[in-house]
């Protein structure tokens, strides 16, 4: 640890360099996939603008508790079923997973698609619990 230490007292300018360059990826990255959303805001967005909701869980935890009128497409499966969102192409697409890890590689592949009002909402199933929010079985 203190070579280290010693490392980035002598190399302090590529050490920040270094930390610049993780920082702008991470944004980059993070930009890519669509902006994230609490709960709360992706409610009042899918609402406001009749938008959708897309379940990236698989089946089983899907019929254990969703959002109401949520479309279930597995995050492994939605190369091949992202047909299904084209009615929702200029309209808002909140993605939802279990803790909010999917959805930001799922939000670049529609990005990709073209889509472009497409949003991750934070925290995922486990946050809309947490804030006791209604699901349907």
């Amino acid at each position: 640890m203190a070579l280290f230490l010693e490392f980035l007292a002598e190399q302090w300018i590529l050490a920040a360099a270094l930390l610049a360059v993780i920082i702008m990826l991470v944004m980059h990255e993070t930009r890519k996939s669509g902006p994230s959303l609490s709960p709360q805001q992706a409610i009042n967005l899918v609402n406001g603008e009749q938008g959708v909701f897309v379940d990236l869980r698989d089946a089983a935890s899907y019929k254990q508790g969703h959002i109401v009128d949520a479309l279930n497409i597995p995050a492994a499966k939605l190369p091949d079923r992202m047909g299904e969102l084209e009615k929702y192409r200029d309209k808002p697409i909140v993605l939802v997973c279990k803790m909010g890890q999917q959805a930001g590689a799922a939000g670049k592949q529609l990005r990709a698609g073209n889509f472009e009002k497409v949003y991750k909402m934070s925290g995922g199933m486990m946050e809309w619990g947490n804030l006791q929010l209604p699901t349907v079985v």
